[in-house]
């Protein structure tokens, strides 16, 4: 007697159809956790620095580099898939994502780069970029007196 179980039902055929149609029409390789993926980000201001909060879950920070380079920051990584198919295991159903992932930011000209924070704690990344002092503007005196020079202007 065969049993009919929800992962051979027809809707479940046209979902996985589905699936693949969008991943072959939107860059994908029909194997949803096989292509790049993009963490996301938030990112805030306050007076004193600008943070960006990365959601980058089973990842560990010695798969994470952050780096700066002309005013662009960049963050790269890579999350590795731990699945493994065999005799005794398939896989019906894959919704989480690995691959290599990269965000880059162009920062604002008033940040101190060279004093970029970066801490990685339950698979959130925050970088903190504090701000720079600003050029405050700056009052010149003039001073009264003779030009310099010993020529004498004769007037008629």
């Amino acid at each position: 007697m065969a049993y009919r179980t929800m992962m051979t039902t027809p809707a479940f055929s046209l979902r996985r159809e589905i699936d693949r149609l969008f991943d072959d029409t939107f860059g994908g390789n029909g194997m949803r956790g096989a292509s790049a993926w993009i963490p996301p980000v938030d990112v805030r201001e306050s007076g004193s620095e600008l943070a960006l909060v990365f959601e980058i879950p089973g990842v560990s920070p010695d798969q994470i580099e952050v780096t700066t380079d002309n005013g662009v920051l960049t963050v790269r990584g890579e999350k590795r898939e731990e699945r493994k198919e065999g005799n005794e295991q398939q896989y019906h159903l894959v919704e989480r994502v690995y691959g290599s992932f990269s965000r880059s930011f162009q920062l604002p000209k008033n940040l101190d780069e060279s004093k970029i924070d970066a801490q990685f704690e339950h698979g959130v990344l925050t970088v903190r970029i504090p701000k720079a002092a600003l050029p405050q503007p700056k009052k010149i005196q003039v001073k009264a007196g003779s030009q310099g020079g010993s020529e004498k202007v004769e007037t008629k």
